[in-house]
């Protein structure tokens, strides 16, 4: 069965299938006793033998890796402990993202729990803006704070550090971000980019940097005699980390793909107010949470604290005990995603429009675009959507006065952080990921920037590189589509970076009828060798009215109705035979 390689409906796409060698498919399918295809999607996440496959399958906490492992970990351990012991003062510091807030609200919750009291601290983005900052570090001195705990932040704060130093104040630094070349002189900094570090994985979100710091801390809490019997119960904690890791997009395998299968469960059934409450203002339901019900429904709700508020709303929901102060933050960051989502539809409009008049898409081989009519905190969710608009990576910054204020987001297998490198000299600050980065520029230097961004990126990338791809984990008949294809699928999840819903081919199947549902999407029904499928084609309202016969690009789904499961296709794309 071969899927034709005609044009597409939309702005064409490569469809690539990858196929495994005979011999490889069959020994994983025979000795996991498993269908065909789900061996190829084995093989395609790279796990090519009995034991790797078994572990993806079956996550356990057992496969979670020795916190000290992580270079300085001990170091932070030690000074936590004195700092416990003295009865010092400290402060958790974090960002106003959902990884920010949610390793904030860990820390919070597991001192609380063994009885230290500690400040939280999270910088407003408009006014202070990322990571820490010399107003907030004389604040807490200023307090009595011996000791900052960063979360999700602080890898390249140097001068921040030292001045805190100076003030006689102590920094443990935890984050997941992008090394720079020098880094600060606190007591630890525990990454799991540091190049001496032995942590077997580097994809921990920030949230996950410090759940290895809670795991290590309850070990060296307990040796110390602070801790009495075993503490507590860090399973527990997992319904914030699960939130944090999957918001952050970090790839779901490995200790992600432990943290939040776990975590998932725990978020299910949670016992924490604020997160009942913000399940109860959205379409979810408790019990039917999902890694992407995380990103798409509870995320964007704290993080709209940070984007347009305060992010300490989001934080004193998850901490709270009390249920009407849990539903009184939760309708307000409902009502401020919905704040969002309009200031966040305006700029993207105004930003296609900016891209379509300019003519750059056909020419450059990156996007950047600025204007002080922006909101700073949304830019990043558009320049996202723009990537997948244009699939090229993509730089937003908002003018405020003499500076401006950016958000990138890339493509898959390009960095930003390499384009921000060729770039920094026409930069105040810059930081963050390979796949999204923040910038901090002045004003009469963007079009500097801008120039030198683009061209790295003309002179990294090729137009193959640019061009939108379909990476088709295999063809199957809709007959094949049965109960046992589900249950080995569902195996599969949580979906996410890394770990992407399984993306299928039907070949010469036809489609029936359409019908536009929700005035942007098509509903279709769709025919192969007898059997018929209700699908989804999210977006391509535009294609209406569509019949005929087509290759068909399809993510499997479960949907639930009055009770009922049923097997449905999500259609990514189609290609006229």
């Amino acid at each position: 069965m071969e899927c034709n390689r005609g044009e597409s409906l939309e702005r064409e796409k490569d469809w690539t299938i990858t196929r495994a060698e005979d011999d490889l498919l069959l020994s994983l399918q025979k000795t996991l006793n498993i269908l065909p295809i789900t061996a190829q999607m084995l093989i395609n996440r790279g796990f090519v033998d009995k034991y790797a496959a078994s572990l993806f399958l079956s996550p356990s906490l057992e496969n979670l890796h020795d916190p000290f492992l992580l270079s300085g970990m001990l170091d932070g351990v030690d000074r936590l402990i004195e700092a416990v012991r003295d009865n010092e003062k400290i402060a958790i510091y974090g960002d106003y993202d959902v990884d920010g807030t949610t390793s904030t609200a860990l820390l919070y919750l597991f001192f609380k729990e063994i009885g230290v009291e500690t400040t939280c601290y999270i910088p407003q983005r408009l006014v202070e803006g990322y990571g820490l900052n010399k107003g907030a570090i004389e604040r807490l001195a200023a307090d009595g704070i011996k000791v900052i705990i960063t979360v999700d932040c602080g890898i390249s704060n140097s001068e921040e550090v030292a001045y805190a130093a100076s003030l006689g104040v102590d920094v443990i630094i935890t984050d997941h971000h992008e090394i720079p070349e020098v880094l600060p002189e606190a007591v630890a900094i525990i990454n799991p980019l540091k190049k001496d570090s032995k942590f077997p994985f580097k994809g921990l979100a920030g949230v996950g940097v410090a759940f290895n710091l809670v795991i290590a801390l309850r070990s060296g809490f307990k040796e110390a005699g602070i801790i009495e019997g075993n503490g507590p119960n860090l399973k527990r904690f997992l319904d914030i980390v699960s939130i944090g890791t999957v918001a952050d997009v970090v790839p779901l395998v490995d200790e992600n793909r432990v943290l939040v299968s776990y975590g998932l469960s725990e978020l299910n059934n949670t016992k924490r107010v604020g997160l009942r409450a913000l399940v109860d203002v959205t379409s979810v339901r408790m019990g039917q949470i999902t890694a992407e019900k995380i990103a798409f429904q509870l995320a964007p709700r704290i993080n709209a604290a940070g984007r347009l508020d305060r992010a300490d709303l989001a934080l004193r929901l998850i901490i709270t005990d009390d249920e009407q102060e849990a539903a009184e933050l939760a309708i307000k960051l409902d009502k401020e995603n919905t704040a969002r989502q309009r200031i966040e539809e305006r700029i993207r409009i105004e930003a296609t429009e900016m891209v379509e008049q300019a003519g750059c898409f056909a020419e450059d081989k990156a996007i950047v675009l600025y204007s002080e009519n922006w909101h700073a905190g949304v830019i990043g969710i558009v320049a996202s959507r723009l990537v997948e608009k244009y699939q090229r990576p993509v730089a937003m910054i908002a003018i405020d006065g003499p500076v401006g204020k950016g958000s990138l987001r890339s493509i898959s297998g390009v960095s930003v952080i390499d384009g921000l490198h060729a770039a920094a000299g026409t930069l105040v600050r810059y930081g963050g990921h390979r796949a999204a980065a923040g910038l901090t520029v002045d004003k009469e230097r963007v079009e500097e920037f801008r120039d030198a961004f683009i061209g790295y990126m003309h002179s990294s990338l090729t137009d193959d590189d640019l061009r939108p791809a379909l990476r088709l984990d295999g063809e199957v008949a809709l007959d094949e589509l049965d109960s046992r294809f589900v249950a080995e699928i569902d195996k599969f999840a949580p979906f996410g970076r890394a770990n992407e819903k399984p993306l299928l081919c039907a070949s010469k199947a036809e489609v029936i009828n359409s019908e536009i549902v929700g005035v942007k999407h098509l509903k279709l029904r769709i025919r192969q060798n007898g059997r018929k499928k209700d699908a989804i084609a999210f977006g391509k309202a535009a294609l209406h009215p569509l019949k005929g016969f087509f290759d068909i690009a399809f993510c499997p789904y479960m949907d639930e109705w009055n009770g009922v499961r049923s097997l449905r296709l999500n259609v990514k794309d189609l290609k006229k035979i």
